[in-house]
């Protein structure tokens, strides 16, 4: 081991811009991911003929699937039937979808966890349906999603290494990069692709204990 050799400044500026890549793609497939995930937990909470069905089956079948295989397909698969993205959009799509179907699986549960005569007052009251989902159901669901919607981002966050298995160009990939330069790399060079996981990871999770701590 050779700490000093893999902690080099060029090393460590490399893994930074990994980490710089893996954040970019987190967080634009966790904003894409909440509001797909949203629009369908709320529309299979709404019991829409077909359209409930519809979606509910979809949900099943991504969540059912390892999402290494949605990232195959949308690098792979895609490109075939004329849909080409770059890496990094391909990588995107693929969590989006995935996290997208586990965020309408917490909406859908979330919605129905507040008492059912919520809604029968808010429609008393003269409000219609969506008016009552959006003003009456929607906020009080939402402080109790929270919780379970940031340990999702958490895993999201950790599901981007996956895409080292498509050359993105994502932390786990440039740490790989550096450990196979040099044997004496690879301890020193996982450990911290590890801790700089761990740190990330860690805030979240600490964002996640405080929300449920308003919960209780």
């Amino acid at each position: 081991m050779n700490f000093a050799q893999a902690y080099a400044p060029e090393n460590l500026k490399f893994l930074m811009q990994g980490l710089a890549v893996t954040l970019q793609v987190a967080v634009v497939a966790i904003v894409l991911s909440f509001l797909i995930g949203c629009v369908v937990g709320t529309l299979r909470y709404a019991r829409i003929p077909v359209v409930s069905w519809v979606l509910a089956l979809v949900v099943e079948i991504v969540r059912n699937l390892p999402l290494l295989l949605i990232i195959f397909f949308t690098r792979f698969a895609l490109p075939e039937i004329g849909i080409k993205m770059s890496v990094q959009n391909a990588a995107i799509a693929a969590l989006t979808v995935f996290e997208a179907a586990m965020i309408s699986e917490i909406v859908r549960s979330g919605l129905n966890s507040i008492e059912k005569g919520q809604m029968e007052a808010a429609r008393s009251s003269g409000l219609t349906y969506v008016q009552a989902l959006w003003h009456v159901i929607l906020p009080q669901a939402l402080r109790r999603m929270m919780p379970p919607m940031v340990s999702q981002f958490i895993s999201l966050l950790k599901d981007t290494s996956l895409a080292v298995i498509i050359s993105l160009a994502e932390l786990m990939h440039n740490a790989q990069i550096v450990a196979a330069r040099d044997v004496n790399n690879v301890i020193p060079i996982l450990l911290l692709t590890g801790l700089i996981y761990f740190a990330v990871n860690f805030l979240l999770s600490v964002v996640a204990k405080r929300l449920e701590a308003r919960q209780a």
